[in-house]
């Protein structure tokens, strides 16, 4: 079976590349093409299984990310040692050798085809390293304002105080946790770190020079600070982002947009980016998902469906979740408010166990109007208390998931 070979390698190296392909057996060279763009389209369009690519202004890893989507594996042609560091730092592993002959070129495109077929063949998803490694939790909730920044920035400010902490805002609708925070939101935050992953340069010092300091423990990277914005988060410059920030930090706070949508197939012709790239990417990183619905009988509506389209994105059998009912009250729920919204939730989602945070409005106030989070404005209050039981039930319940 004769391997197709897509090449888009600038400079003087392209033609020598080009005859190695041509005379190595079982390769054929599927097009040449003039630029990524070109590559990218030939790659989309069913052209070739492998691609090679040199270091080029538009090659970025997101840009890896979508030959890999399109079911090419990747080889490097770097034309120096610098560019050969800069190649594996946007996560291309196969690499081939500054004087590659027709059978150097077989061997690695054979090692990247065969490393490509390995991951799609993978039925398990990879182990998780425990050892010194933090951990990932995503707060989530559907639509309809449920408390999903009230709930990660307090959440956040009480596990910063036993162990360092890091709080993300990843919403690409809404994001408020900056404003919560009394914080500057024009700060680059999360947006410098994705811009750092794409152009292979991201580091701990870029996580140190971009994450503002909220409390003592805690640390911020800020979100987009306007939801047109959005294009800047994209799921294939923040997966590297989640791993860096394992070791950045004991624990990882992320608050997450509403939708988990993916129809932008629908919408376009062509490969298009996803809104809502950057929620399902920190919900497949996390260690546990927190799910906060309102106790509202249209916000347990709104939760029960939402939990069947989570399931869809993150199976409860492969991530813990922990599901919190937000603002609970008897005005609302009846004079037994946490069983009866325990109850709809058992009875219409299967979920055995509910978190419960109560109705606590003055407390909430204060906070928002002071800019801190409720343990530091009001550490007594209702809701705080039911907040803290949820954090440490999370924390928990991601070491578990660490060492499984």
């Amino acid at each position: 079976m004769t391997v197709g070979v897509l090449i888009a390698v600038r400079g003087p190296r392209e033609s020598a590349v080009a005859a190695a392909v041509g005379v190595a057996p079982g390769l054929s060279v599927a097009r040449r093409c003039a630029d990524l763009t070109e590559a990218l389209a030939a790659a989309r369009a069913g052209v070739g299984s492998v691609v090679l690519v040199s270091e080029q202004s538009q090659l970025h890893r997101g840009v890896v990310a979508d030959f890999t989507a399109a079911g090419l594996a990747v080889v490097g042609v770097p034309s120096s040692q610098d560019a050969e560091d800069h190649l594996r730092s946007l996560g291309i592993d196969q690499l081939l050798p500054a004087d590659a002959d027709a059978a150097a070129v077989l061997a690695s495109v054979s090692a990247a085809s065969s490393r490509v077929a390995s991951t799609e063949r993978a039925d398990d998803p990879p182990e998780r390293e425990s050892v010194g490694r933090g951990v990932i939790i995503a707060v989530w909730g559907p639509t309809g304002a449920p408390g999903r920044t009230t709930l990660a920035v307090s959440m956040a400010y009480d596990l910063a105080l036993k162990e360092p902490t890091v709080l993300v805002d990843v919403d690409t609708y809404g994001g408020a946790v900056a404003q919560a925070l009394g914080l500057l939101d024009e700060a680059p935050g999360i947006a410098a770190l994705a811009r750092a992953s794409l152009q292979g340069s991201l580091s701990e010092d870029t996580v140190n020079r971009h994450a503002l300091q909220a409390a003592p423990g805690l640390r911020v990277l800020s979100g987009v600070t306007r939801a047109d914005r959005w294009t800047e988060l994209s799921a294939s410059a923040l997966e590297p982002v989640w791993e860096l920030l394992r070791g950045q930090a004991a624990v990882t706070v992320v608050d997450c947009g509403f939708s988990l949508e993916r129809d932008e197939e629908l919408q376009y012709d062509t490969h298009a980016p996803q809104r809502n790239g950057a929620t399902l990417s920190a919900l497949a990183a996390a260690d546990v998902v927190v799910a906060v619905g309102s106790a509202e009988p249209l916000g347990i509506q709104r939760m029960v469906h939402a939990l069947a389209e989570l399931d869809a994105v993150v199976p409860v059998e492969t991530t813990p979740r922990l599901v919190v009912v937000n603002r609970v009250r008897g005005s609302v729920a009846g004079q037994r408010p946490r069983e009866a919204v325990a109850d709809a939730l058992r009875r219409y989602s299967a979920v055995e166990e509910v978190w419960t945070v109560g109705w606590d409005p003055r407390a909430c106030d204060a906070a928002a109007l002071a800019g801190q989070a409720l343990g530091e404005r009001a550490p007594r209050s209702t809701a705080r208390r039911g907040i803290q039981a949820v954090a440490a039930a999370a924390r928990g319940a991601a070491v578990v998931t660490t060492r499984a």
